[in-house]
């Protein structure tokens, strides 16, 4: 070995890089997940109807998909600590917006501008600050950030709005800035290309065939299409959540539906550390079996019936809380396994788009496509989601489709790329 070769021992996985990384990934996910609670109790306040719920997610969505083709090319012309920073000073000021009493929509678009700068570069960082060896083991330190950020800022978000909607909307803020905190501690990074041109149809031209060529190469293909069925499910499933709680629980609060969420995001943490222990990258498309399951899961679970004799009614209160989460451990248990399976299915996909994103079309393009077309999923998931909650269909109805759905791709998948194979 010469002297220019880098081991997994010379670069250790939590060196200075993806340590301030990981914390800004804590903060900036934390606050996003609090603040869409503290929005929805905010529209609440307002008297929006339960229909617009999903409107603010569709926004947030939207964003991304109308900026795709220029956020990875951003995220590779400068340095990826720099537009890490960018981006969460877009969500502070977007957070601000809405604290100060400003256009709640409006106020989301621009967080949702500052995640979508954010999130090539979040991924396309760790192969910068991580040896290669290590890129499933880092992604497993990301991914477990962000949803133990999820699962803290969904309970802490939908406590706090209950009780204090501006106190919410103050306390993300608050996240967002000690997120732009950690950035300043990422080291300085050379940009990957330096010389990409500007011209809006040029990037468009160039995003348009950085598609063509990731979905031309059957792994970075299989991986495309898994995590965005992962993430289409994930969010359709956080919403399903939120309308199940009052349709089944007759429980109007927001602090329920956050710790259901919160179930899931305790299982992903521990399908994200299985996944990167025990799944490498020559193994990753195994975890497309986990998929499978996860459909079968969310099923199983939108079957089970809650005895209501011994549920609430109304607002709850300490003595109702309690007796509310006996009546649903058999959802928690369902909901943890959704949750393991997910993180058992998103790890390895997730290192693998980036393994041959970096070598087809670079990590910023890669996962600005990735992130395309993932979140292209989830705004025709949240479309069909908000159509058919208007129409008044039952959330049970609503997760035993999606998830069946769900599984039945997955299986598609699988077997497509077996014959490929």
């Amino acid at each position: 070995m010469n002297k220019n070769e880098t081991t997994n021992e010379a670069v250790p996985l939590f060196n200075r890089g993806l340590t301030s990384v990981a914390l800004a990934q804590f903060f900036s996910a934390l606050a996003d997940n609090a603040l869409l609670f503290a929005i929805l109790a905010l529209a609440i306040k307002l008297e929006y109807a339960s229909w617009i719920d999903p409107i603010f997610q569709l926004l947030f969505v939207g964003v991304y998909v109308i900026t795709a083709p220029f956020v990875g090319s951003f995220a590779d012309k400068f340095d990826k600590g720099k537009v890490m920073l960018i981006s969460n000073g877009l969500k502070l000021v977007g957070s601000l917006l809405i604290f100060s009493g400003g256009n709640p929509f409006l106020g989301y678009v621009i967080v949702g501008l500052g995640a979508a700068l954010y999130s090539p570069a979040k991924y396309g960082i760790l192969g910068e600050v991580s040896h290669p060896g290590n890129l499933v083991k880092a992604n497993g330190v990301i991914e477990a950030s962000t949803i133990a950020a999820i699962l803290i800022g969904a309970i802490a978000g939908g406590f706090a709005a209950d009780h204090h909607t501006t106190f919410a909307l103050g306390m993300c803020a608050a996240l967002y800035f000690a997120a732009l905190i950690a950035n300043l501690y990422i080291p300085k990074l050379p940009a990957k290309n330096i010389e990409m041109s500007w011209h809006p149809n040029t990037m468009c031209k160039n995003f348009i065939q950085s598609l063509k060529v990731l979905l031309s190469d059957i792994d970075a293909k299989v991986s495309l299409l898994g995590t965005s069925l992962f993430w289409g499910a994930g969010i359709t499933l956080r919403f399903l959540l939120i309308a199940w709680v009052p349709y089944v629980l007759n429980v109007v609060d927001k602090t329920t539906p956050s710790i259901l969420n919160a179930t899931v995001a305790i299982g992903i943490v521990i399908g994200s550390g299985l996944a990167a222990k025990f799944i490498t990258l020559e193994k990753a498309k195994l975890a497309l079996y986990a998929g499978v399951l996860m459909g079968i899961c969310v099923v199983i679970a939108m079957l089970i019936e809650v005895r209501p004799e011994v549920l609430a009614d109304g607002i709850t209160h300490n003595l109702e809380f309690w007796a509310i989460q006996q009546a649903l451990i058999p959802i928690h248990a369902m909901l943890i396994l959704i949750g393991i399976f997910g993180g058992v299915f998103i790890v390895p996909l997730n290192a693998l788009l980036q393994e041959r994103g970096r070598d087809l079309i670079g990590v910023g393009k890669a996962i600005a496509a990735q992130n395309f077309s993932e979140n292209s999923m989830m705004l025709f998931m949240l479309v069909f989601y908000t159509l058919f909650h208007s129409l008044g269909m039952s959330p049970n109805i609503m997760g035993i489709g999606f998830g069946g759905i769900f599984a039945i791709t997955i299986l598609i998948i699988i077997f497509k790329t077996m014959k490929n194979k």
